[in-house]
């Protein structure tokens, strides 16, 4: 019945009707963007008392900002700098600009290194299974008995008595520690200084540093020792800071403050007392190692005493250390100046070098007996003993040549063939220096490491450093083969395959950085001879992996790099397959980043393919799902670069041939489906339509692909979506009983949506997820041609068994309000010409051309639509489903007030009925109703819609009381 009152529709006229009304506008000098003008009002006050002020307004010449007119022209930052004293804004003088500029070029920036970044590998790195002990101090139960009014001088003397105390025996020692045990015993020792201190412990506090630097004396387990001088530190930072800071809060005048660069002339005589206080108490330490270290930790603190305080202690600290024997002890004493130095006086270039000339004058007591017996007694080999300084001296020499001009590595450089080129501090020196000083005098390392004596430090590690120095700046163009030359002299004849890749692995990127593919095969080629044999590469898979990321680096176009001979057996080396995904994942990575244009290379394709299938058959029942859409999104990335041109047929042979071999990622075969289906849109572009009987079989096999691969898919909504996107792929290019296969596939499957999908993880009702999708196929069924032999609208009388058969959820409308879109299809089936049509594709407006008993089928179903509608509304009339029956009432009064012909008197009543329901009950949304007649009442004055007038009477608005 509502469909043979159905509104008759023009659409091109409504679509006119609907188009925003031209007004012509006379634009003159205004233009949206043009700044606009803005009148400035400027108010003069007289000095006069009492005087009124006078308004003068000008229309500014120049065009200005609103948002700078309120600021008059200036902002807030500016502002505040003007009102900031005038002594500190003045222009700096000339002097004073060059000292800042100075002192600027010697400041640590953010290019060093800090010591907190070595921490962690040296921890790593030294460790050790020999036991271990400790001397903890233990505390003292003198002086706590004094009463409060005691003399200052029987404070004193309590404080002096604790100090001698810790020479005494108040100290216990542990012994047979474990690694673990000892690093939790000095962190039990770095609290307990905090915990004195923040007791006001200050002597306690002092004892438990002083014995913490007595362990730094103690090399009875010597690969232990860097790591222990890193624990120890730690403790003297700590230390070192609580005491600045406690000065520093005793420098606090009327709750200011003392600026970062204050003078020793704003510290008042109490925060110098106390400063001295403490550099008295550290020169009364007995013992040298001790007193150096604690000293140097708070060498800040100079700052409150003297302007020249920090560059007079460096020296004198510097001479200090000459008293350490142990050339081990002694380097890391010199390395800890350096720290503190660098924090506390950059600029004081000088001291460091001093420090590092007098390690070089006794650096030949490493080799001496004293050193030798004492490695023979631990078992310790010379080796090992020398990568002990290694930490200590690389600290150092970073230090000295931070921003050091090129004069002062030729300085080293000199110094070092004056020790006979030892590989110790060649090695250091070559770390410490900038790689653009280093790669400038290549060829002068690479001569003074063929000379150099090696004393347990090979001269692979060397070229190593050297290597690592050429992968971050350039050699001189002449001498790039010869370096490379002979640096793989010396690689390819180690006869350990750790040492050998450790060095090969730096040297691949400078062959790659400087070198034809040639030289990289020959590289990669040499690695493999090296690492096969006893499969050795199974020990090296870190270092075979950097070697692949850094030739895909530099060598970014794939037909190059698939060229190089040795690149693919490079690749078989990769047997643990964690590994070897992981390798195949960067090289996808690097071709999806840098393959600008598609490709049909077979060299590539081949490779690639290869590649791909390794990481989809990496995927099992275990894997996460994030990983396989990685590898998904990976695979995917290829698939769309491929394309053979015009020849469509091999590329729909790759995408078969890529479905049998990707067949468990499923977004990948969603991918091959949607490339196909692009790929027969292609074929019709290029036929414009027209096929001819070989582009009609070619579309028909792309159809066909699809068809046979969607049930494959285990996503129940990616299979409906894909069917229909394939289903409108077919009635495109005219393969009708493929289209209407595709559409029946899809019907039959609505039964089988489950209640609840899975969306991003999380389980959600799938009753909305159906009605849009059945929204868009209605949408399509508007323009699919009936079968001669299956009857009027047998698609849309098979949905609607469908969704009458499917169990919709208790307290959802979605079944109604499908029904209602399900009439608006209907209606515009009843349209002597549809609102859109397929190219070359005749829908039933051509087929039937408005035939009556067509229009008869229509409107029984609409009448068995309607009545569904009518008797769901009526099941919503108990109290607790009111709201919902209103708003499906005003929902199913909007369709008919759309598209039915309201000129019917019965069809009118209906539509005032619903209305009214809509507001029965108090759940009405009234002021969607308010715009809805309004909306009557505007369309009322169109000629063809003047029956509205009659309506709008019609439809009362009922208070929301």
């Amino acid at each position: 019945y509502f469909l043979r009152h159905a509104r008759s529709r023009n659409y091109v006229s409504e679509s006119e009707l609907c188009k925003l009304e031209s007004v012509p506008l006379d634009f003159g000098d205004y233009h949206p963007l043009k700044p606009i003008t803005v009148t400035e009002s400027k108010t003069k006050k007289m000095n006069r008392k009492g005087s009124t002020s006078s308004t003068s307004s000008s229309s500014s010449s120049s065009m200005m900002d609103p948002l700078s007119s309120v600021l008059d022209g200036t902002d807030p930052l500016s502002l505040f700098a003007a009102a900031a004293d005038p002594v500190t804004t003045a222009p700096p003088t000339d002097g004073a600009r060059r000292k800042r500029d100075k002192d600027e070029s010697l400041a640590v920036g953010s290019d060093f290194e800090p010591w907190s970044s070595k921490r962690g590998e040296i921890l790593a790195r030294y460790t050790t299974t020999e036991k271990l002990s400790i001397n903890l101090y233990m505390g003292s139960e003198k002086g706590k008995a004094t009463t409060t009014g005691s003399a200052v001088s029987e404070k004193v003397r309590t404080r002096l008595e604790e100090l001698d105390d810790l020479e005494e025996g108040s100290q216990k020692e542990l012994l047979n520690l474990t690694q673990q045990d000892y690093m939790n015993r000095i962190e039990e020792l770095n609290q307990s200084l905090k915990d004195a201190w923040s007791s006001d412990q200050k002597v306690k506090a002092l004892k438990i540093v002083i014995q913490c630097s007595k362990l730094l004396s103690d090399t009875t387990v010597i690969q232990f020792y860097p790591s222990k001088f890193v624990l120890i530190t730690d403790i003297l930072d700590t230390f070192g800071k609580l005491v600045y800071e406690r000065i520093l809060s005793m420098c606090v005048d009327n709750r200011v403050s003392l600026p970062d660069n204050f003078s020793p002339e704003s510290v008042n005589d109490t925060a110098k007392e106390t400063c001295l206080n403490w550099f008295f108490k550290i020169a009364s330490i007995r013992e040298l190692i001790p007193r150096f270290y604690v000293e140097a930790a708070i060498l800040k603190c100079n700052k409150f005493l003297s302007r020249t305080g920090i560059s007079e202690c460096l020296p004198r600290l510097t001479s200090m250390i000459r008293g350490i024997g142990d050339p081990l002890v002694a380097v890391y004493a010199r390395a800890y100046l350096c720290r503190v130095g660098m924090e506390v006086a950059p600029q004081l270039k000088e001291s460091l070098n001093k420090n590092f000339f007098d390690f070089l004058l006794t650096f030949k007591q490493i080799h001496g007996d004293t050193v030798q017996n004492q490695l023979v007694v631990q078992c310790v080999e010379i080796p090992l003993y020398l990568t002990l300084y290694s930490p200590a001296i690389d600290w150092i020499l970073q230090c000295i040549a931070y921003h050091a001009p090129d004069v002062l590595l030729t300085e080293m450089m000199e110094r070092c063939k004056k020790l006979g080129n030892n590989a110790l501090l060649l090695n250091s020196v070559m770390s410490a220096f900038r790689a653009e000083f280093i790669a400038a005098r290549s060829m002068d390392f690479i001569g003074m490491i063929k000379e150099c004596d090696e004393s347990g430090f090979p001269k692979h590690l060397l070229f190593r450093s050297l290597g690592l120095n050429l992968a971050l700046a350039d050699p001189p163009e002449n001498d790039r083969l010869q370096i490379l030359n002979e640096a793989w002299k010396v690689i390819t004849k180690l006869k350990n395959p750790q040492d050998y890749i450790n060095c090969a692995e730096v040297w691949v990127e400078y062959t790659c950085r400087h070198f034809t593919k040639r030289e990289v095969n020959t590289v990669l080629a040499d690695v493999i001879k090296h690492m096969t044999p006893d499969r050795a590469f199974e020990d090296a898979y870190p270092q075979l992996q950097s070697v692949i990321l850094k030739v895909i680096a530099y060598i970014y176009d794939f037909a190059l790099l698939f060229s190089v001979e040795k690149f693919l057996p490079f690749l078989d080396m990769f047997q643990k397959e964690s590994v070897r995904v992981e390798v195949c994942k960067c090289i996808m990575e690097s071709f999806i980043k840098h393959q600008q244009e598609s490709t049909k290379d077979p060299v590539i394709l081949n490779a690639l393919l290869h590649i791909c299938k390794t990481m989809h058959d990496s995927v099992n029942a275990l894997t996460l799902e994030d990983e396989k859409r990685m590898l998904a999104a990976l695979i995917n990335g290829f698939i769309k670069m491929v394309s053979f041109g015009r020849d469509f047929e091999q590329q729909l042979s790759f995408y078969v041939e890529a479905r049998s071999m990707f067949c468990n990622l499923e977004p990948v075969l969603v991918q091959l489906i949607h490339s196909v289906n692009q790929l027969a849109m292609e074929t019709r572009r290029v036929m414009k339509g027209n096929h001819s009987r070989k582009t009609a079989a070619f579309v028909r096999a792309c159809v066909a692909f699809c068809f046979i691969t969607i049930p494959s898919l285990s996503s129940i909504f990616t299979r409906l979506n894909l069917y229909l996107h394939s289903g409108q792929v077919a009635l495109a290019n005219q393969c009708l009983s493929q289209a209407d296969a595709f559409f029946k596939a899809a019907v039959s499957l609505v039964p089988e949506v489950p209640k609840m999908i899975s969306v991003d993880g999380k389980m959600r009702p799938s009753d909305a997820f159906l009605l849009e999708f059945l929204c868009n196929f209605f949408s399509t069924l508007l323009v699919v041609p009936d079968h001669p032999e299956q009857g009027v609208l047998f698609l849309v009388r098979g949905l609607l068994n469908v969704i009458q058969d499917y169990t919709w959820e208790d307290n959802s409308d979605d079944k109604v309000r499908i029904y209602t879109n399900v009439l608006h299809l209907l209606s515009a089936m009843t349209q002597e010409a549809y609102i859109y049509h397929v190219d070359k594709v005749d829908s039933n407006d051509a087929l039937y051309g408005g035939d009556s008993k067509f229009l008869a089928e229509i409107n029984k179903l609409s009448e068995t639509v309607v009545s569904q509608i009518l008797d769901h509304l009526k099941t919503l009339g108990k109290e607790e489903t009111l709201k919902r029956q209103s708003q499906l009432a005003l929902y199913f009064f909007n369709s008919i007030l759309a598209h039915g012909d309201l000129r019917n008197n019965r069809l009118n009543q209906l539509s005032v009925n619903l209305w009214n329901l809509a507001q029965k009950h108090g759940f009405a949304d009234t002021k969607t109703m308010v715009k809805t007649l309004e909306y009557i009442k505007r369309r009322s004055k169109q000629p063809e819609t003047s029956h509205f007038t009659d309506l709008a009477l019609r439809l009362p608005l009922q208070s929301r009381t």
